[in-house]
């Protein structure tokens, strides 16, 4: 689910993801980094810090998010660290100027992926990597399905099934599916890694619930319920959330990879 900007801590959910996405991306002392939907930064500061002879470039569509990621790159003392607002489908990249695109969840709602991902490739040198974190299926994600089938439960308007390949968070979630986009547009040595941790919603039941509340799918699926039937989702969801939680806070099972792939001579 899509989180409201500066609401919600979404390092603090993808913490343990994070860790593995970095020591997959191997972030070399003279890169030249683009990070595709860095959101606030955390990946490009991560990729700056490693970049110590180079550079890191974010970019996402936020200008909240980017305001704060400047802001959080200025405290930090960053000074190899730039970004820009931008859509990364279309923008005018320089060309073949990155030794290395990353992408922390940031990839999975382009409308014409091919299209995208041949846009980023430009913007690479040839034989650069390209080191992507992205969902496996709904089915395989309980902080999606789960917390979905406590909110429509008893509804009159259940969730619609979601698109297979749309532009949605799980459209890359197929690897054959993603091979083939990432081939088409000019990729090679694909491949993927299987990441199975949970992801964090906060450290009790009622900070949970207050930050899940903020996600726009939630919002919206309550939004389409009637006053009574809301409430009883909301007090279904609480009752959801307290069940997840444990001594180290709310966990929910998730699944995602790691692809992986290189820029085409």
């Amino acid at each position: 689910m899509t989180v409201v900007p500066d609401l919600f801590d979404y390092d603090a959910e993808l913490r343990l993801h994070n860790e593995l996405f970095r020591a997959a991306a191997r972030v070399g002392s003279r890169d030249r980094v683009l990070d595709i939907g860095c959101g606030t930064g955390q990946t490009t500061r991560e990729a700056a810090r490693a970049a110590v002879q180079g550079s890191a470039v974010g970019v996402d569509l936020s200008a909240p998010m980017l305001e704060r990621a400047r802001r959080l790159s200025d405290d930090q003392g960053l000074t190899n660290v730039t970004y820009q607002q931008a859509d990364a489908q279309v923008h005018r990249f320089p060309p073949a100027r990155f030794d290395l695109c990353i992408s922390r969840f940031g990839t999975m709602f382009f409308a014409d992926p091919v299209a995208a991902f041949t846009n980023i490739g430009r913007a690479l040198r040839p034989g650069a990597r390209l080191v992507l974190l992205v969902w496996q299926e709904r089915d395989r994600n309980e902080w999606a399905t789960a917390i979905r089938q406590t909110l429509t439960a008893e509804s009159a308007a259940p969730a619609a099934p979601p698109v297979p390949h749309g532009p949605d968070p799980f459209s890359l979630a197929d690897p054959t599916v993603t091979e083939g986009i990432l081939a088409a547009a000019g990729f090679a040595e694909v491949s993927f890694t299987d990441v199975h941790e949970p992801v964090y919603y906060g450290p009790d039941g009622a900070t949970a619930f207050d930050a899940v509340l903020r996600l726009w799918e939630v919002r919206d699926l309550l939004a389409n319920l009637e006053p009574t039937v809301a409430e009883q989702a909301r007090t279904r969801l609480r009752t959801t959330l307290d069940a997840h939680t444990t001594t180290a806070g709310v966990h929910f099972d998730s699944h995602a990879w790691i692809v992986t792939a290189r820029r085409g001579h």
